[in-house]
């Protein structure tokens, strides 16, 4: 019973270690068009946003659509970037994980 419990403390180790990894990981995600650009980081708090200059002319709905694909991007990698670290981890995938 010992065993286990110092195994499930290990466990429990690797896995704060690992969220401190996610929060210090920042990567950078364009919209599919370009125009957008967000840098978050593995806890999916969003650090930065960059519009693309000279968008003067450019209608509203096009710059909401940018927005939303670099944010729906940038938490499909946040959730990528977590499920690899939890493979590392356990040595296996774990499907729907986070």
């Amino acid at each position: 019973m010992f065993d286990k419990m110092k195994q499930l403390m290990e466990m429990q180790k690797k896995m704060q270690e690992m969220k401190r990894e996610l929060d210090n990981t920042n990567f950078e995600i364009a919209s599919s068009d370009g125009l957008v650009k967000i840098t978050m980081n593995g806890a999916q708090e969003v650090k930065d946003i960059i519009i693309q200059a000279g968008i003067q002319g450019l209608e509203k709905a096009t710059l909401e659509k940018a927005l939303k694909d670099a944010y729906n991007r940038a938490i499909k990698r946040s959730h990528e970037l977590a499920a690899q670290k939890m493979k590392d981890i356990t040595g296996f995938n774990i499907p729907g994980w986070l």
